[in-house]
This record gives C-alpha cells, sequence and structure tokens, in this order.
C-alpha cells in the first residue's frame, strides 16, 4: 500500500550527457512521454480527456449556429453561470473519490445561503461575520452527515437522501414558509455581479502563471534531487506557456467593454467570481495531489480495506470528505445568493444537485471511487455551462437542456465505466 502512494523511482539518475545532446535527449523524452500517454488512453485511462474534447466540440457547434455565443458579454456570463455549481461539485469530487454520494449538497447550500441572508439583512451582522457563520453551518452539516456514514454505518445514499428531504424544510422553517429575503450588502453582491479592473485582472494573470512555473521547476528540482525521472524542459515550457496564452487570451476578452450602453454603465474587467473559484481549485489539487492526506482519499477509494490496513484511518477520511463537501457547498450557495441578490426557497433546490453531480462526473471523476480531481469539477461545470447556455440562445426550451445534460451525463457515466473495464483487462 505504501509503495501505490510513493511516486516511482527510476532505475538510474538521469544523466544529461553532452551539452550538445541535450536538445536530441529533450526530443526523444517529449515522444516518450507522449507514448506513454497514449498507451494510457488505450489502457482505458482517459482522465479529463473527453471533457476537454466535449467542450472544444460544444463551443465550435453552439460558435457556427449562434455566433453571439462567442461574444465578450456571453463569456462572462458563462463564467458566472457556472460559478456555483462548480464550487459545490469541487467538493463533491472528494466524497466521489470515496465512491460515496451526497444527494444533499444542494439543499444544503440553500441552508447556509439562508443564515448568510438572515443574519445580514435580519439581523445587521457585517459581511464576514455571516460569511463565517453560513460556512461553520455547512461544516457543521458534513460532520453530522459524516458520522451517520462512517461511524454509523448508514449508506450515504439513504444518509443524504434523508437529509436531502430534510433540509428543504429547513429552508421553509428558516424563511418562514416561502418568503424572500434580498440582499443589500455591496460586498456580498460585488463576488458574482461586480468585475475586477482591467490591470488587476493581468497582475493576477501574472502571478498565476509565475507561481504555476515556480511551482513545476520545483517539483522538478525536487524530483531530480531524488533520482527520479523529471518532465524535460520543453514540455515545462508547454504547460507553462499554455497557461499564460490561454489566461491571456480570456483576460483580453474580459477587459472589454460588455455593456450596451456605457453612458449609463461600463462592464469589463474578469468577474471576481473567477479569482474565487481558482483560488479554491488550487487549494483543492493542492491538498488531493500534494499532500498525505488527499492521497488517503485515492487509497481508501480504491481499497478501503488495504487502505485501513496500511494505517490510514478510514472513518476519519470518510468524515473529512463530507465536511470538505458541505463547506464548499456553503460556497456556492453563497455565490448563488449573491448571483441572485436574495435567498429564497428555491436556492439550492431545482436542478443545483443534479448539475453539480453531472459536472463533477462530466469532467473525468469517477462515480465507483478512486479517480478525480478539483480540475475535473471545473471543467465538467464548464461543458454544463455551455449546454445550458448555448441551447438557451438556440431558444430551446428547459425540457430540452434537461434531457441534453442528463445525456451527455449518461455518455460520461458509460465512458467511465468502460475505461475502467478496460483498465482492468490491461
Amino acid at each position: 500500500m505504501t509503495a501505490a502512494l510513493t511516486p516511482e523511482r527510476s532505475e538510474t539518475p538521469a544523466d544529461p550527457g553532452p551539452p550538445g545532446k541535450n536538445a536530441a535527449n529533450g526530443a526523444t523524452r517529449l515522444r516518450s512521454i507522449a507514448r506513454a500517454y497514449v498507451d494510457r488512453v488505450r489502457g482505458g485511462e482517459l482522465g479529463a480527456l473527453p471533457a476537454v474534447l466535449g467542450l472544444i466540440v460544444l463551443c465550435i457547434f453552439f460558435a457556427v449556429l449562434r455566433p453571439v455565443f462567442l461574444s465578450e458579454l456571453n463569456f462572462a456570463n458563462l463564467l458566472t453561470q457556472g460559478a456555483g455549481s462548480i464550487v459545490i461539485a469541487m467538493g463533491l469530487v472528494f466524497v466521489l473519490l470515496l465512491g460515496e454520494i451526497d444527494l444533499s449538497a444542494g439543499y444544503a447550500s440553500g441552508v447556509c445561503a439562508a443564515v448568510l441572508a438572515i443574519l445580514l439583512t435580519d439581523n445587521g451582522w457585517p459581511w464576514y461575520g455571516a460569511v463565517g457563520a453560513a460556512i461553520l453551518t455547512g461544516t457543521v452539516i458534513g460532520l453530522l452527515l459524516g458520522v451517520l456514514v462512517a461511524k454509523m454505518g448508514i449508506p450515504s445514499f439513504v444518509v443524504t437522501l434523508a437529509a436531502f428531504l430534510g433540509f428543504q424544510g429547513i429552508v421553509l422553517m428558516l424563511l418562514k414558509e416561502g418568503t424572500n429575503i434580498s440582499i443589500q450588502d455591496r460586498t456580498i453582491l460585488a463576488v458574482a455581479n461586480n468585475n475586477l479592473s482591467p490591470a488587476l485582472g493581468w497582475v493576477l494573470l501574472a502571478l498565476s502563471v509565475a507561481g504555476y512555473a515556480a511551482i513545476q521547476f520545483r517539483q522538478n528540482r525536487n524530483r531530480a534531487q531524488r533520482s527520479l525521472t523529471t518532465a524535460p524542459p520543453a514540455l515545462l515550457a508547454v504547460r507553462i506557456g499554455g497557461l499564460a496564452v490561454l489566461g491571456a487570451v480570456a483576460v483580453q476578452l474580459l477587459n472589454q467593454e460588455r455593456s450596451r450602453n456605457v453612458v449609463v454603465d461600463s462592464l469589463k474587467g474578469v468577474p471576481i467570481v473567477v479569482p474565487v473559484v481558482v483560488v479554491l481549485l488550487v487549494a483543492g489539487t493542492f491538498v488531493l495531489q500534494r499532500t498525505s492526506f488527499g492521497l488517503h482519499f485515492y487509497a481508501v477509494g480504491g481499497n478501503a480495506e488495504a487502505a485501513r490496513r496500511a494505517g490510514i484511518n478510514v472513518a476519519a477520511i470518510r468524515v473529512a470528505a463530507f465536511v470538505i463537501c458541505s463547506s464548499l457547498a456553503a460556497v456556492g450557495g453563497i455565490i448563488a445568493a449573491s448571483r441572485g441578490n436574495s435567498v429564497d426557497p428555491n436556492t439550492g433546490g431545482s436542478n443545483v444537485l443534479l448539475l453539480a453531480v453531472g459536472a463533477a462526473v462530466i469532467g473525468g471523476t469517477s462515480l465507483f471511487g478512486g479517480r478525480g480531481r478539483a480540475m475535473d469539477a471545473v471543467l465538467g461545470g464548464m461543458v454544463v455551462a455551455v449546454i445550458q447556455n448555448g441551447m438557451g440562445l438556440m431558444g430551446y426550451s428547459s425540457g430540452v437542456k434537461y434531457a441534453v445534460t442528463g445525456s451527455v451525463l449518461l455518455v460520461a457515466a458509460g465512458i467511465d465505466a468502460l475505461s475502467r473495464r478496460r483498465s482492468a483487462q490491461r
């Protein structure tokens, strides 16, 4: 089990050789990395490839049929439209990694949003106190669900289904059987409705690229010091350059004026909710891929009994998964309340849970446990947002949107099942 959690060591330390051979060695290593990736795909390890290809195809499809799909205004709408579901999906990734499910994440976000609105509007709390109380509410919810699943042994489907029903009642009671509570706090409203200044958008992009480059080079240096195989400089350049180019294109588009009447209101810059999602993505990725705590999720999801024998506290990991899931659901509820400027009984309900689960699975997280990343929630969430947005531009009804989104989710689950079967056969 320990070996499974430790990166493979190369047989011999990498020898850089004469300086004249560096370019040839780099090209050879790039080819070997590409061949290894193709072999993994053929073996069923598809990862996020289907989501990426699907996202590209959908964007081309809607751009051809509705050119307005590629407008700066619609691009910003896409990012804010899917932010809440993406954050909830990030939390669901931790639960799905264990082969569990949380059907209450949507209404848990509604409960936390209701707590936020009541404290802000009815009790006059400052925004930071209300946000802290909302997230703490999510944490307590996750702790309760986790204890029932991990300590009492009740199946997560049953526990979270009961919570799904119960939280609907709690939302109604908090909102006095249907009262709509408006949010007036400017800071909360700014989260999903305001934008960064164009200059600040470029500064954040530069810091993000620099931070990503530093992490990549540090990881390469640490692996070299341990005599492990390292990524060639050309591959690092492709990774860092790709992030820089994609980020620059996105920031440039978002910095264009999107207002239809500039005299009344100027609308340009990166939406504030985007860096919020990016920070959560970086934190989730770091926890899952750079800490022993995160690796324990994969170990428990892959084989809980083997993880227990290796000394991992399986029950604690299960509780932690539900705590993280419900805490991120609270953040998603705050984003939804900000975007809607209010909280009502439908906040966190309707299709919120379905879209969040769909985002995680479509992005590449396995329903069978043991495989998934925080990035999967972002990719899957963008696929769902593109479908909803593009079909809305084409004039299709909500029924057609749900049917298409459900079909995409079914295809993603089918690909996951087939890829696992192929991996087992290989």
